[in-house]
């Protein structure tokens, strides 16, 4: 991993245009925050990506930091020595629930729905990294606890605060593409980041010291510690992560879900596979998703390629394809992010398009292109953020977990999103429906 950029510096540039288009002390809060007041947060996870999330948040008051992981966290406690430190988050949010407005949650997939469902039942608003959850279940109950209570929230897909981004979904929506009818979105992961396609390893190392093994393993089902799960390299066992789809389906794919308004899918359909392995997710995939038609718009496909595969460049003229992207497919034309770290979001043919004009700002910004700043803005009392919960965050995560089924199971899901079930497929059963270890 030595060399390669955080997932930060890798996304700062996501939808950057359109090609031509502290410290504190701690105090229970008796009301809502005023604009000019900082507000009160728990951190859940402080290594890694937790860490960067830390630091655009850190301007409010950090009231407690909470990682089963004392090495990971170590910077985060030297750097806040006034918060509380905690293990268990249960017993952080037992303690602070009082004092805290806001909850950001940076943890392995399969503990996002636990740790963001209890801070809201307490009321607070969350901000959760991608995908918002491990199962299809998980995400609708996020949703409907966010709506009811009424409650800010934002899903951590960061190039979606960019200008650029929202300026894609206006361009995509003015109808300069014509009828949209296919989407490829693929990845290089994981190549390179974490490994799959691999089994259980069958030795039983101890622990490293200061690590929980208990409470990282949280939901999910019992096995033996090993250093093959944690940290980051969690991604690829199926018990843990979402694979290759969850992790970067979510940003690849997230301009044009949105664009062209796209809910649950019909279908997911394993085109072509490194090979199935029951602990961990492949090589490399390719999965075709079908969207039925619905008002203002008919029938679209997603294809889905990761672990190296990708769409062929004839999509684009012939231009390269970076490690990761996504194209649109219209009747009279293709919107490309085929350098999509670069945020060149381009209208192809180029000579075609060459006159156009973007049209109006009809999305609206997020302050400063920040998606932390929109989500602080929304728990304030400001406009809802545009990866909340209830809405585009769940749609989304629903999609590319009804993706994954078909990875899970080695079948093709036929899709019923009113009863939330894979017909005539009953081993996707599980992973709609998570039953949790016991005890959690």
């Amino acid at each position: 991993m030595s060399g390669m950029r955080t997932r930060r510096e890798v996304l700062a540039g996501i939808g950057a245009g359109l090609a031509g288009l502290g410290l504190g002390t701690t105090s229970a809060r008796a009301r809502p925050p005023g604009p000019n007041e900082r507000l009160n947060l728990a951190i859940v996870g402080c290594g890694g990506q937790g860490a960067e999330n830390l630091k655009e948040v850190a301007v409010e008051n950090i009231v407690a930091l909470c990682d089963v992981d004392d090495h990971r966290a170590a910077e985060a406690f030297a750097k806040f020595p006034k918060a509380q430190r905690f293990r268990d988050y249960r017993r952080m949010l037992d303690a602070i629930h009082g004092q805290v407005d806001a909850v950001v949650v940076t943890t392995p997939d399969h503990m996002h729905a636990p740790i963001s469902l209890a801070a809201m039942d307490l009321g607070k608003h969350v901000y959760c990294e991608k995908p918002l959850t491990w199962s299809i279940d998980e995400a609708r109950r996020m949703a409907k606890v966010a709506a009811e209570k009424k409650l800010a929230t934002q899903m951590g897909t960061q190039g979606m605060a960019e200008d650029g981004a929202r300026a894609g979904i206006e361009a995509i929506r003015s109808g300069v593409l014509g009828v949209v009818k296919e989407l490829h979105v693929w990845t290089d992961r994981p190549a390179g980041w974490w490994p799959q396609g691999i089994d259980r390893p069958a030795d039983r190392p101890p622990a490293r010291e200061g690590f929980d093994w208990n409470l990282w393993l949280g939901v999910a089902p019992e096995r033996p510690y090993h250093p093959a799960y944690s940290p980051f390299i969690w991604r690829g066992w199926k018990d843990f992560g979402t694979g290759a789809v969850g992790d970067m389906g979510i940003h690849n794919a997230a301009m044009p879900f949105a664009a062209l308004d796209l809910d649950a899918p019909v279908s997911a359909e394993l085109v072509a596979t490194s090979g199935l392995k029951a602990e961990t997710f492949p090589l490399w995939s390719r999965i075709k998703v079908e969207f039925a038609a619905r008002a203002g718009r008919g029938p679209i496909t997603l294809h889905w390629y990761d672990g190296g595969q990708k769409p062929s460049a004839d999509l684009v003229g012939g231009r390269k394809l970076a490690d990761n992207g996504a194209i649109v497919v219209g009747t009279t034309g293709v919107l490309s992010s085929a350098e999509w770290t670069g945020g060149d979001w381009a209208l192809l043919p180029a000579e075609r398009f060459r006159d156009f004009r973007a049209p109006a700002p009809s999305v609206p910004r997020a302050p400063g292109g920040s998606h932390h700043q929109e989500w602080l803005r929304a728990c304030r009392g400001g406009p809802p953020a545009f990866c909340r919960f209830d809405g585009f965050a769940a749609r989304l995560t629903e999609t590319m977990l009804v993706a994954n089924l078909a990875i899970r199971t080695g079948r093709k899901i036929d899709w019923d999103a009113a009863s939330m079930t894979a017909h005539g497929c009953p081993e996707a059963e599980p992973f709609i429906r998570r039953p949790y270890r016991e005890g959690w």
